[in-house]
């Protein structure tokens, strides 16, 4: 490092998992922007601290905010860190006044949902399936309505022993942190999107700086144009419905060989008996219109209940 570096510090989560996406997103940008030395920070989240309240909802409210983004946000804007690397899919749809995502990164990682310890067509009637994700819970219920689905919460590789080497038959991960560690040889049956629709932005990482500030000048031309669409589409429909990660709102945005945006997306019941789908499509120059066109179609065929009695206290 000489004098003449620019030093720009990095915040993250403490785990293996968010270690190795600092890391995916580092290996281009340490190319792209000579003469930077990045520094990484670990912050330390609500979801990270609170192992014993049941639900990430709970969590949150607590946090004040994100279980999982509320202290890295107020690091960034504290001035402590002058980058934060997310799983996109544990940002809210606002980030915090004075902040700004940058083009989403490519390539994107899997955005799919996996079962470890069984396919879901081999569990038994009544086993015990583990996630601690109200939308996993929900679509899982829908699709197997006789399964006890118990609340989980922790690192990726804690979350994967109780059902290789635990109580549970199975449970229900993200494919994007399995690829990122190396762990889908444990992987038992890769979940269709199309009927179980993942978190909006899933396997995708959010780039948060702080408006007009030198990080965001460094790293403005960076990111996956592509990749940023998709996205964009995804949280533009959770937005439309007022959700978060403790709604169970799954979408999928995708560019067809047609060159068009597509989403597909569903609102879910926390029981799984009551479950409204929508996709569409549309130009990649407008996804927030495509977001919002489908996100209105899922309100029309009677998504408002839905979410209305999971917010209703």
């Amino acid at each position: 490092m000489s004098d003449s570096d620019v030093v720009v510090r990095i915040g993250s989560r403490a785990s293996s998992l968010a270690r190795r996406q600092v890391s995916e997103w580092l290996a281009p940008i340490s190319k792209q922007v000579p003469g930077v030395v990045f520094k990484r920070e670990v912050i330390l989240e609500g979801g990270d601290r609170d192992r014993v309240t049941p639900t990430l909802a709970e969590v949150a409210k607590t946090a004040g905010g994100s279980a999982f983004s509320s202290n890295q946000e107020a690091a960034l804007v504290g001035g402590l860190v002058d980058v934060i690397v997310h799983s996109l899919k544990d940002l809210p749809t606002s980030v915090r006044p004075g902040t700004l995502l940058l083009t989403t990164p490519g390539p994107r990682e899997d955005v799919r949902d996996v079962l470890c310890g069984s396919t879901l067509a081999d569990l038994p009637e009544g086993a015990r399936v583990g996630t601690g994700a109200p939308r996993r819970v929900a679509q899982l219920l829908a699709l197997r309505p006789d399964l006890r689905v118990e609340p989980i919460r922790g690192n990726v590789p804690g979350r994967l022993a109780r059902a290789t080497r635990g109580p549970l038959d199975a449970v229900v991960l993200a494919a994007a942190g399995l690829h990122r560690l190396d762990l889908m040889p444990e992987v038992r049956e890769v979940l269709d999107p199309l009927t179980f629709p993942p978190s909006p932005g899933q396997g995708a990482l959010g780039i948060q700086v702080r408006a007009n500030s030198q990080a965001a000048r460094l790293l403005a031309g960076t990111g996956d144009l592509r990749v940023d669409v998709c996205v964009r589409a995804e949280r533009a429909l959770l937005a439309e419905l007022h959700g978060g990660c403790s709604v169970p709102v799954g979408a999928w945005g995708r560019i067809g060989d047609d060159g068009l945006l597509h989403l597909s997306a569903a609102v879910t019941s926390l029981d799984g008996a009551q479950q409204v789908t929508a996709a569409g499509e549309g130009p990649v120059d407008d996804p927030e219109k495509l977001g919002a066109c489908v996100a209105a179609e899922l309100l029309s065929k009677g998504a408002t209940g839905i979410l209305d009695s999971i917010r209703r206290p």
